[in-house]
């Protein structure tokens, strides 16, 4: 059975754009808008990984993974963060919250599928 990835972006051609490449590599793949819709999304369906973006409105990346780790439904999902920000305390901030991958903006897309896979794997 294929394992299910959730992208979560507020830019609907990032979230195309990872749907496409997981899709290829053999993934079913969920979107969300928004952190909030995110975590309503991990809560109600069986997720392998999410893959969020780190800002965005209603609530964010980091928002989105604190959830996920207090939820013991969700707790042991792994998460990537895909942004545009180098940062590197808001690296360790994610690393310190459970967070197993940071990906930065623009991504290409087989480097996505090649994490995913090691991640899932």
């Amino acid at each position: 059975m294929a394992k299910t990835i959730l992208i979560v972006d507020d830019v609907p051609t990032i979230r195309s754009l990872a749907k496409f490449a997981l899709s290829k590599g053999g993934f079913n793949v969920l979107e969300a808008q928004d952190g909030s819709v995110g975590l309503s999304v991990a809560k109600s369906k069986n997720i392998d990984l999410v893959i969020s973006a780190l800002n965005m409105p209603v609530m964010g990346g980091f928002e989105l993974a604190k959830a996920l780790k207090a939820d013991p439904k969700t707790q042991n999902i792994p998460i990537f963060i895909l942004t545009k920000d180098t940062n590197p305390e808001d690296a360790q901030t994610g690393k310190e919250i459970g967070v197993k991958a940071w990906i930065i903006k623009p991504f290409v897309p087989d480097k996505l599928l090649a994490a995913v896979k090691k991640a899932l794997n």
